[in-house]
């Protein structure tokens, strides 16, 4: 049990923001504990520091996670049997492999996440590990071409830092920090939080993981939680990459448990979580604090979690194999989805995104329209050809002077080059005048550009018409954004499955 007076201090916990500040695995309920506990927790704070346990990143990240930039984490399951209740899952005394992996991007804006997982049979190249021994020096652990993701840990002595440097090989993203889990985190955590919920299309009956369950939806916690994540034979096509399905379905249930009401207004959950956390997590030694952990989980509650997306590096069969045990990546696939993480762009909310991004344009330009105008008579400006028919600049330098009461406008000639659109630039002092002329003309406020004036003949500031080869004829108006298609046009967009009927 938490120490005493640590009661009266769990209201903060409550707050809507803190809802979303979940790492996969334990990152953000820990920040929850820590905002949670306050000052008068400070011993059972320094408790939870002392069970992380951490490793050296060997100089294979970032230097660790940034505030204001993008984030990347490598999150590790490992298949390790050594340790606490780990001895019965077969391979006894294995050192562990990197079994489930999945790197962690977060986006510099904090709007969107994806998690990818990387396939455990991958055939990639382990690089050179610099790796810290236990007395403290440094022994470089020779790479190995064409193996297993999966050895890239506890093969000839490997630690996270050489999974860290294969993934920034095979990616080109270096991850900020690691963090590792055993079997246990699977058990401790969905136990914490009083199980999660899953569901099976058929049956399952599975002897090599122990999972037998009807179809249908299932509470699972403890062994039986393990069991579901490490099943492989009974779904999909009984490989990897079908279980690699299955565990981020587990996770997604897990993260929807995680920020619930039922588990973050239970204290007794929050320190159940904190605890299996800790205990179970393995860190770079810059993540080795429960204040560093506590940062990163207010980066990660920035984050709303529907925009999270789990996704899995792009592979295929490995043809050099006559029955495929491995796989190689689908090198287009695989490099597009590498790029989209290294230029943290989002895989679920990229559109939307750029709409938001082009309606505040768009807003923006329209905005240029807006506000006082001058009297035409007021108006200064030189007219220029810039790809319009042969005479256009006179022509409509008639139609201002005569008819349109811009008097104080002249004809400049050719412009140095053509353009497709017609185009008005203004100095700032001079937005009244341009609004006054825009409305003359019909241009869009993308025809209207802020920039400097130039000297007319008169030696008087002016603005500058250039005159665009969609330029229909002096006195036409050029703005046809008002026009709409007829209300019961038959229309559909391409984006849309439609029936046919």
């Amino acid at each position: 049990e938490p120490p005493p007076g640590r009661r009266g201090r769990r209201r903060p916990a409550k707050k809507k923001s803190r809802g979303k500040r979940i790492l996969l695995w334990t990152g953000g309920t820990m920040a929850f504990v820590v905002l949670a506990v306050g000052a008068a927790g400070y011993l059972y704070l320094q408790h939870l520091n002392d069970n992380i346990d951490a490793l050296p990143d060997d100089g294979a990240s970032t230097g660790g996670f940034q505030k204001d930039q993008a984030i990347n984490i490598l999150l590790i399951g490992t298949d390790k049997r050594t340790g606490s209740g780990n001895d019965g899952y077969g391979d006894k005394g294995s050192a562990g492999h990197a079994d489930t992996t999945l790197l962690l991007h977060v986006s510099k804006d904090r709007s969107n996440a994806t998690a990818l997982s990387i396939p455990r049979d991958l055939i990639v190249d382990v690089p050179d590990c610099p790796t810290t021994q236990e007395d403290g020096s440094t022994k470089v652990i020779p790479g190995s071409t064409g193996v297993r993701f999966n050895t890239s840990l506890g093969q000839s002595g490997r630690t996270p830092s050489c999974t860290m440097r294969t993934v920034t090989e095979l990616t080109g993203v270096t991850p900020d920090n690691f963090m590792v889990a055993d079997f246990n985190a699977v058990k401790t955590l969905s136990s914490a939080v009083g199980g999660v919920e899953v569901c099976l299309a058929k049956d399952i009956n599975d002897p090599d993981s122990h999972l037998n369950l009807p179809a249908g939806k299932h509470t699972v916690e403890g062994e039986e939680a393990l069991a579901f994540v490490r099943t492989r034979h009974s779904v999909g096509f009984g490989g990897d990459l079908s279980r690699i399905e299955l565990q981020q379905q587990f996770l997604s249930s897990l993260m929807r448990k995680l920020k619930s009401n039922d588990t973050l207004t239970s204290p007794t959950k929050m320190v159940k979580l904190a605890e299996a956390g800790t205990d179970a997590l393995t860190v770079d030694a810059k993540l080795k604090s429960i204040g560093k952990l506590k940062d990163l989980g207010l980066e990660l509650g920035k984050l709303d979690t529907k925009n999270l997306t789990f996704a899995t590096v792009p592979v295929k069969d490995n043809p050099a194999e006559k029955t495929p045990v491995t796989v190689v990546l689908k090198d287009g696939p695989a490099q597009q989805v590498f790029d989209m993480v290294k230029n943290d762009v989002s895989f679920t909310e990229v559109k939307k995104q750029e709409k938001e991004k082009k309606d505040k344009e768009e807003a923006a330009v329209a905005a240029r329209l807006e506000g006082k105008k001058s009297e035409p008579s007021e108006v200064r400006v030189r007219v220029l050809n810039g790809g319009a028919s042969s005479g256009s600049a006179g022509r409509e330098l008639t139609y201002l002077q005569n008819e349109a009461g811009v008097t104080k406008s002249e004809n400049a000639g050719n412009a140095p080059a053509d353009i497709a659109k017609t185009t008005l630039e203004y100095a700032p002092d001079q937005a009244d005048q341009a609004r006054a002329l825009a409305e003359i003309l019909g241009l869009t406020g993308a025809a209207m550009k802020p920039g400097e004036s130039v000297t007319n003949s008169q030696g008087l500031p002016a603005m500058t018409l250039t005159l665009g080869k969609d330029f229909k004829g002096a006195g036409v108006k050029l703005d046809a954004t008002s026009a709409k298609a007829p209300e019961d046009l038959q229309k559909s967009t391409a984006d849309k499955v439609e029936c046919a009927k």
